[in-house]
């Protein structure tokens, strides 16, 4: 428990200074090759634990601490062993116990163990009291930054709290079955048999009662289903495909929206990612499910002169860069590393990316506008804006679904993650 103790420690401190979660996670792999792959559960479990209750966590350690602690990793390492003593099933006892011998390695905690030992205990001896003072202020009620609270309560001032909520549950396994090769009811005819039970969404989505390994999971590595958010699989069915057409995903990577397109109809598809090795990852989704795309390119979706042939498109898919606020539960280090200036930027660029794709999609065609935002400056605001300077441009209204959208906004819940869309029509 030490090493994995330190190691979400260290990860906690790289993250909050601005790095992603997901590499700082594939760093520490890399340089410890040979960590079982227990260790490596364990530590992502604590590493995403803490940054999903770091605002709670922070409070509560606030309030144990006389004062701050100048060695930022026996910050952390407090964190970790907080958030094992409220969330894990971790006996009291040995976390506390590995906490102090972990203190024991950092260069600034030698003589620290004293320390280490009493703010645990009394975070256990004074549990209730503490969580209840740590919940005075918002960001320790909610584990999200102060302007994010203030920005969803002013735009969702009777659902901010759900959506708050939402985010910080761990996220279902939802998959989608794909209808080439068999039908959803035969796919959960399979889990039944294989001792899994899931719940049916739409159309071709289940979600499972308990997330599994990939590998276990019957026919993946044959490509009969794929793992993706329910929300995520709205898109590639508003898009209205059929046969025969010239489809483009923009910003495609990983590829789960590409490959829903495919399985959907037989188009001739362009697949842009500006970045390569994402476009790698979107080959190998193609190869799992013996798919193939008309053309595969690395270019910016906000610049086509450098890669678009000069043919127009009937359907594009923008699934634009964004703040990725909709998807916290899933990537809880966004919560941290986000500030609310970001959005101005993210903004600018999904507006330049609009913009651009406008000019390649045929007339008559659809362009489907999606982000996993649930912020309104990157979503109902883009398109309000957008409308303005393209009279040739109509707001098409979406297919029902069973999930409960308003305006395009699926905010987050316990099924799905957050997203928007908006389906426009060029006259």
């Amino acid at each position: 428990m030490i090493k994995t103790q330190l190691a979400a420690a260290s990860a906690i401190g790289k993250v909050l200074a601005g790095s992603s979660l997901t590499e700082v996670l594939q760093e520490i792999w890399r340089a410890d090759p040979v960590l079982s792959k227990q260790q490596r559960g364990a530590i992502q479990d604590l590493s995403y634990g803490v940054l999903r209750f770091y605002g709670q966590l922070q409070a509560i350690l606030g309030l144990l601490l006389k004062k701050a602690l100048r060695d930022k990793n026996l910050h952390h390492l407090l964190l970790v062993s907080l958030y094992q003593l409220q969330y894990s099933k971790s006996s009291p006892h040995t976390v506390v116990d590995q906490a102090v011998s972990a203190s024991r390695t950092l260069a600034q905690g030698k003589g620290m163990q004293g320390l280490v030992n009493a703010v645990l205990r009394n975070f256990i001896r004074q549990r209730e009291s503490l969580l209840q003072q740590a919940m005075v202020k918002e960001e320790g009620r909610y584990s999200y930054p102060q302007w994010w609270i203030d920005k969803l309560r002013q735009q969702y001032p009777e659902k901010f709290r759900a959506v708050l909520e939402a985010g910080n549950k761990r996220p279902p396994m939802t998959l989608r079955v794909n209808r080439r090769k068999m039908s959803v009811e035969a796919y959960r005819g399979l889990l039944t048999d294989n001792g899994m039970t899931a719940e049916l969404l739409q159309s071709d989505a289940l979600q499972l009662g308990q997330p599994v390994a990939v590998e276990n999971l019957p026919g993946f590595a044959e490509g009969w289903v794929t793992v993706q958010d329910a929300g995520a699989q709205l898109g590639a069915s508003f898009l209205d495909v059929h046969g025969g057409m010239r489809v483009l995903d923009a910003c495609a990577a990983p590829g789960g929206k590409s490959t829903h397109v495919l399985e959907l109809a037989d188009v001739a598809l362009t697949i842009l990612e500006n970045d390569a090795a994402r476009l790698v990852r979107v080959q190998q989704n193609l190869q799992r499910l013996n798919m193939t795309a008309e053309r595969m390119v690395c270019g910016d979706a906000a610049n086509p002169d450098t890669w678009w042939d000069g043919r127009p498109y009937d359907r594009i898919l923008a699934d634009v860069p964004c703040s990725a606020s909709g998807v916290v539960r899933r990537h809880p280090d966004i919560k941290w590393l986000r500030r609310e200036s970001d959005l101005v930027k993210f903004a600018q660029n999904q507006q330049a990316i609009l913009h651009a794709l406008w000019k390649i999609l045929s007339k008559g065609g659809k362009l489907l506008y999606v982000s996993c935002s649930v912020f309104a400056e990157e979503n109902t605001m883009q398109i309000e804006k957008f409308l303005k300077h393209h009279p040739e441009a109509q707001s098409l209204p979406l297919p029902a679904t069973a999930m409960s959208m308003y305006e395009g906004q699926l905010l987050p819940a316990v099924q799905h993650d957050g997203f928007f869309y908006a389906l426009l029509q060029k006259a």
